[in-house]
């Protein structure tokens, strides 16, 4: 897994971009499945499992603090991404100081 990598998920529409590659040997996944190649064929491979079924919200960013992965969202789906079996935090952004 390479910054800027496109991946989709095998068990619904979640597709994301690899914003931080992280440490490691991670699999990234998604509704409890390894996420693909766009490419990749995914006929045949079910639905997310229960656990990681909380969905994905287009635009937001994804991160694990464990291995420092980072991704976001370009297509929402059913299922929820994950590093590993350690599903992703909604990353939040940082509040700015007030200007007055």
């Amino acid at each position: 897994m390479k910054t800027g990598a496109k991946m989709r998920s095998a068990v619904c529409s979640t597709e994301v971009m690899v914003i931080r590659a992280g440490t490691g040997d991670i699999t990234l996944r998604c509704g409890g499945a390894p996420m693909l190649a766009p490419d990749e064929s995914t006929e045949g491979l079910g639905a997310p499992q229960a656990g990681f079924d909380a969905g994905t919200v287009l635009g937001k960013r994804y991160i694990d603090t464990e291995s420092g992965v980072e991704v976001l969202c370009v297509k929402p789906g059913a299922g929820s991404v994950s590093a590993d079996d350690r599903p992703l935090e909604l990353s939040v952004p940082k509040a700015l100081p007030s200007s007055d």
